[in-house]
């Protein structure tokens, strides 16, 4: 028998927010190693393992095989959820993707909003633009979980769709559902902190308006503290 791996940390948080014997399908797969640890350890019915490249697919394709997942999880084709049915998956998990590219996917995929699914979202940059598209298009973001992977922090987003659109500060779409007592969460913070003063710094150099973004890093560190001395 193979021995199953470990997950990374990214991908072990999407996990932690998987809905126990749901239909999964993970976009942008790359090895399968998501679906394929959440079958070995009876998580989940059915999974799709999607890709939009050939060679990565492939590769998946492979591993399911190897650790004998093949009447659990199927691989797919597919440019984000265009070739996945409303019927095929409950839980929806896209991970390693800038944030505009999962709100895109998203934009063009009416059956998601349902309140019965489910979106783990980890966005890998532009994280402000995704929580911004959830927030205005009726999709409530339930929890956020900050995790490290590579020296670098992240947040997987757990969201449903509500059909209700809110009006939150724009701080929010930088704070999301994050833990203020969460040391991880304040590590991906001063990360975020330190991207935001760096715009700042360069809006006044070029003479323009930064009231908007130095409210937003006073919002920041009200909640979560000064970063100054955090060298993460």
């Amino acid at each position: 028998m193979e021995k199953l791996f470990s997950l990374d940390n990214r991908l072990m948080t999407c996990a932690g927010f998987v809905r126990k014997g749901t239909k999964l399908a993970d976009i942008g797969t790359d090895h399968a190693y998501l679906p394929i640890w959440l079958a070995k350890k009876k998580l989940i019915v059915s999974g799709i393992a999607a890709d939009i490249r050939p060679l990565p697919l492939k590769s998946g394709k492979e591993n399911i095989e190897k650790y004998n997942c093949s009447d659990i999880i199927t691989t797919r084709l597919s440019d984000g959820l265009d070739e996945i049915g409303e019927w095929e998956a409950d839980d929806i998990v896209i991970a390693g993707m800038g944030g505009e590219v999962i709100a895109e996917i998203l934009g063009r995929t009416p059956w998601i909003r349902n309140p019965g699914k489910r979106l783990i979202l980890q966005p890998m940059t532009k994280e402000f633009v995704l929580r911004e598209f959830l927030c205005s298009s009726g999709f409530e973001i339930l929890k956020e979980k900050a995790c490290t992977h590579g020296g670098k922090n992240y947040t997987v987003i757990h969201a449903a769709y509500s059909a209700a659109i809110k009006e939150y500060p724009p701080s929010f779409h930088y704070i999301g559902m994050l833990d203020e007592k969460d040391e991880l969460s304040k590590k991906y913070m001063f990360q975020i902190l330190k991207k935001l003063r760096f715009k700042s710094d360069g809006a006044k150099h070029d003479g323009k308006d930064s009231t908007q973004i130095d409210g937003i890093i006073e919002e920041i560190t009200a909640r979560f503290g000064d970063d100054s001395n955090d060298n993460g």
